[in-house]
């Protein structure tokens, strides 16, 4: 499966997460409690983050891919980064950067 990934830092997890969960009709695939939330769609895969300095700002975008073989992120002419990674890598990577989910 491949999805357009979209990252974007929230100044309030909490009601990002009951904001969004309504946009995209579903909650939250995963929860780090005050840190992170990430809902995957058949299309789409949309994380969002805590950081009230750079709220409903851009972090990153870019594909969840499963024949992705590694993680990799690359900045394209605009200075956008522009990641690429399997579901299994991203899981990893969200309990490197924010410890371990919660699932729902």
């Amino acid at each position: 499966m491949k999805r357009f990934h979209i990252a974007l830092a929230v100044g309030d997890l909490g009601a990002s997460i009951a904001d969004y969960s309504v946009r995209l009709g579903r909650q939250p695939a995963v929860v780090v409690e005050g840190k992170y939330a990430m809902w995957r769609t058949e299309l789409l895969n949309f994380s969002i983050n805590q950081n009230a300095e750079r709220a409903g700002q851009l972090r990153h975008i870019g594909f969840e891919d499963d024949s992705a073989k590694d993680f990799t992120s690359t900045a394209d002419v605009n200075g956008i980064e522009w990641e690429l990674f399997s579901s299994h890598a991203q899981d990893e990577r969200i309990v490197q950067m924010y410890g371990v989910p919660v699932r729902t």
